[in-house]
């Protein structure tokens, strides 16, 4: 079987690509996402059209979900496969998502209730996996005072969402509209397991922000998406995310020794030791498996699925403590292969334990890489992705 990937540069792409060889499907690379952000849709159509007609396929396959490609699936009576993988994806509100040639699997179990609905035979939910034998690879190959070098105590891989924040940039918010904002998302950032953010913004608040901002996004016609839920995710969301891991870390380097990866600015922490961006391919394997404790802070617009980082974490071998998350325990024992934190006083709790009490953290980090490896790896995720998707 042939499929044309349709490529924008997902962290996860490689090992996709790579499962699909080993599965034998011939994978037809179409990279123009990667590099052309701004095509119009009807130029991305015609664009993607003319690739599709010269490289005929079996089905159609992406990383999140593009309402260019399921039209023209749609049209050509071909089977589009999705893969949501990140929140907020605006795209999964356009009526694109109605198309019957959609298989559109997403990792958020919030989302997928919401999304479902729109779709019901053809919307489905799916947890992101680890790639087990790649990463071992990495690790096994790597010299021991290179894995010296990337061993912590306690470790963040990620962005601190400062400059994820367009929040931050509005201009002429009323004094009433900023304190009501900072009200609801310092209580937001406080509660885990439930994102109630929507339900508290009015109408006359949404327009405001709108007002206030750059380049606010414009729903297309025949679309699900609101202004409310655009201010909701994409604004507010990653603003209290941004609020969330500043908290966080501000803690965490104030009683331990605290490293993180990162191209965000850390200025304003400066307890925290910035080591820079780490090389996803070579490095993170390393520093997941070395460190002692390496933290998951979700982001507050993935409601209740589990981030990629967890995975990553436990494919590498190494021990992960966790925002809560409601579907961590569908998927992971809490204490027995993950641990997780409901407030950043126990955070703080967990991490002088289990630095004081390697031979748990090592049992819990081992028995978290073997379920991962039992049931998430990609190799078994992706079989039971390409099942649903041409036996529904």
């Amino acid at each position: 079987m042939k499929v044309i990937f349709v490529r924008y540069g997902s962290i996860l792409e490689p090992d996709i690509i790579d499962t699909f060889k080993e599965f034998g499907l011939e994978v037809i690379e179409y990279s123009r996402e990667i590099t052309v952000k701004n095509d119009l849709p009807s130029e991305a159509l015609t664009r993607f059209y003319e690739f599709v007609d010269k490289n005929p396929c079996d089905f159609i396959f992406s990383i999140n979900f593009f309402p260019y490609v399921s039209e023209l699936a749609n049209i050509l009576h071909q089977r589009y496969v999705s893969w949501v993988v990140d929140a907020p994806v605006l795209e999964l509100y356009t009526s694109a998502i109605t198309n019957r040639y959609n298989r559109t699997f997403i990792f958020d179990r919030a989302v997928y209730d919401e999304i479902h609905p729109l779709n019901p035979d053809c919307v489905f939910h799916l947890p992101l996996a680890g790639s087990v034998i790649k990463r071992t690879a990495v690790i096994n190959s790597t010299p021991v005072t290179k894995r010296q070098k990337f061993s912590h105590d306690i470790v963040f891989v990620g962005s601190l969402y400062s400059e994820k924040n367009p929040l931050a940039s509005a201009s002429g918010l009323s004094e009433y509209t900023k304190g009501y904002i900072e009200g609801i998302m310092k209580a937001q950032e406080s509660v885990y397991g439930y994102y109630f953010i929507e339900e508290l913004l009015t109408d006359d608040i949404v327009a405001e922000v709108k007002n206030s901002v750059q380049g606010f996004p414009a729903p297309p016609e025949k679309s699900f998406l609101t202004d409310k839920r655009i201010v909701s995710q994409e604004y507010i969301g990653n603003a209290i995310t941004a609020l969330e891991r500043d908290d966080t870390f501000r803690m965490l380097s104030e009683h331990f020794h605290t490293t993180i990866y990162t191209g965000s600015d850390t200025t304003g922490l400066p307890k925290l030791e910035n080591r820079g961006l780490a090389k996803s391919q070579e490095e993170m394997p390393v520093i997941f498996h070395g460190s002692k404790i390496n933290i998951n802070t979700t982001s507050k617009p993935i409601r209740t699925g589990l981030p990629l980082r967890i995975f990553d974490i436990l494919s590498c071998g190494g021990f992960c403590i966790s925002n809560y998350q409601a579907e961590i325990p569908e998927l992971f024992v809490p204490g027995e292969e993950i641990v997780m934190y409901e407030s950043l006083d126990e955070l703080q709790e967990l991490c002088a334990y289990y630095l004081n009490h390697e031979s748990e953290r090592r049992q819990i980090a081992e028995a978290g890489f073997e379920k991962l490896k039992k049931c998430y790896t990609y190799e078994t995720v992706l079989q039971k992705l390409l099942y649903t998707a041409f036996s529904s």
